[in-house]
């Protein structure tokens, strides 16, 4: 294994920033490019359009979240195997993965593009944006092998201790997705069908180069025709770690399309406020997200080199971290909620309905970051399970009723509403304390090291 790449040695604090600044690079450019679909479609078409692009990305995003998750599995795996210095493990979860992924990806795409009618009238699609979010579903299911295989190349250099390669990746993506949006939308007048067509192209470009690059990249081993086999333990342990988080990232984002229902029954103020909101809080939860993956991955490679003291040091950095970027966002939105609301929109009624459901739910920054850091931590020591079980809870205990009850007791306000999530991150955030203390206490009597 490359030493640069080496997660085991050096500032634990230095090492966790080097290795979630290129992924945070990764998301915001992710979501850059989703947005800009969104703004290209706008400039040239109507609304029933961008209506189309709007509930078809989010079916999109769905999927894309599932697959992130289910990879993660292999990236904690390769992780392991690289902090103990085991290529033959390496090269088995690689081949491993590959395999797993290439059966899923065509399985996949068969069933949704089967199923994308039947999706269409699911997310109640305005029948004036039916035809075209069906096409831009289908398109883009067409396209999933291209989502898979970058999803999958960028574990593995992540589980390898790259986390710049995958930057590279979505950046190239990025470029590409947007020079064809223009070349589709703006010159074909293709409409959500273009917008699809310029996604995917992005994709399969990036994905294209990947391999190329992959090829080149010196492992330390080398893949021979017999080594292309199934190993039950080694598919086990990636389906253990991925298919927990995959669900529990799943069931997360239905949460968020029901309450969006919710938002949308309140009438087109609240909706808007809260669709705006959204987008904002997703924006500042990319800090977060990029430390669970990077200490995740920390994790794994220094249990794996058995140095448990410096997985605990990077949850310690990771918590100190993010939880001073959610104090600083919340202290913001205390005060200036309209300066983030105002950039979407300049309607006053949904200025200072969502600048108040921006106040309650800013709360969510401090504690999500708690919970994602956590969840990164348990995830590279093997335990996803642990979030999913945190996750679910919070979104049936609290989120989703929290939500209803709020928006029915209180129909004149989202402020009590924009209370349910962080409600929901406190209630993960004290379970992932209770789960950290019990297996410190049970492996002190042991023992063992944690």
């Amino acid at each position: 294994m490359n030493t640069k790449n080496d997660l085991t040695a050096g500032n634990i604090g230095k090492t966790l920033i080097i290795f979630a600044l290129p992924y945070l690079i990764s998301c915001f450019l992710q979501t850059f490019y989703g947005m800009a679909d969104l703004y290209v479609v706008g400039l040239y078409n109507a609304s029933e359009t961008t209506t189309a692009v709007s509930i078809g990305s989010q079916i999109t995003h769905m999927l894309t979240v599932i697959i992130v998750g289910l990879a993660m599995g292999s990236t904690v795996k390769i992780a392991n195997a690289a902090g103990a210095k085991n290529t033959d493990e390496i090269k088995m979860t690689i081949v491993n993965t590959i395999m797993f992924f290439c059966l899923f990806a065509v399985s996949i795409t068969v069933i949704l593009i089967l199923s994308s009618q039947s999706i269409t009238n699911i997310m109640m699609t305005p029948k004036e944006a039916v035809k075209e979010t069906n096409i831009y579903l289908i398109i883009c299911f067409a396209g999933i092998p291209f989502i898979v295989a970058y999803n999958v190349i960028s574990s593995i250099f992540r589980g390898l201790g790259n986390s710049k390669l995958p930057m590279y990746f979505v950046g190239i993506a990025c470029i590409v997705n947007i020079i064809f949006d223009f070349i589709f939308i703006g010159y074909f007048r293709m409409g959500a069908a273009g917008a699809a067509l310029g996604t995917i192209c992005g994709q399969a470009v990036s994905v294209v180069i990947s391999i190329a690059v992959m090829n080149k990249q010196n492992f330390g081993f080398s893949l021979k025709r017999n080594d292309i086999c199934i190993n039950r333990r080694v598919m086990s342990a990636i389906l253990k770690v991925g298919v927990p988080i995959a669900m529990q990232d799943g069931l997360i984002q239905v949460a968020f399309v029901i309450i969006t229902v919710i938002a949308n029954s309140r009438g087109l103020i609240f909706s808007a406020g809260v669709g705006i909101v959204e987008k904002i809080i997703s924006f500042m939860f990319l800090v977060p997200s990029a430390f669970l993956s990077a200490i995740s991955a920390i994790t794994a490679q220094n249990i794996g080199a058995d140095k448990p003291f410096r997985a605990k040091k990077s949850l310690k950095y990771g918590l100190i971290i993010t939880v001073s970027w959610g104090l600083v966002c919340f202290i913001y939105c205390q005060f200036l909620p309209q300066t983030l609301v105002g950039m979407f929109t300049l309607d006053s009624k949904v200025l200072s309905a969502g600048s108040l459901y921006l106040k309650a739910y800013s709360l969510d920054c401090v504690f999500a970051a708690i919970h994602f850091c956590f969840s990164g931590y348990f995830c590279g020591r093997q335990k996803s399970g642990i979030s999913f079980i945190h996750n679910i809870l919070a979104i049936i205990i609290i989120r989703i009723p929290g939500a209803y009850l709020a928006s029915k007791i209180y129909s004149n306000t989202l402020y009590p509403m924009g209370l349910a999530a962080p409600l929901g991150s406190l209630l993960s955030s004290v379970i992932c304390i209770i789960f950290y203390i019990y297996y410190e206490r049970e492996l002190k009597r042991s023992g063992k090291k944690w």
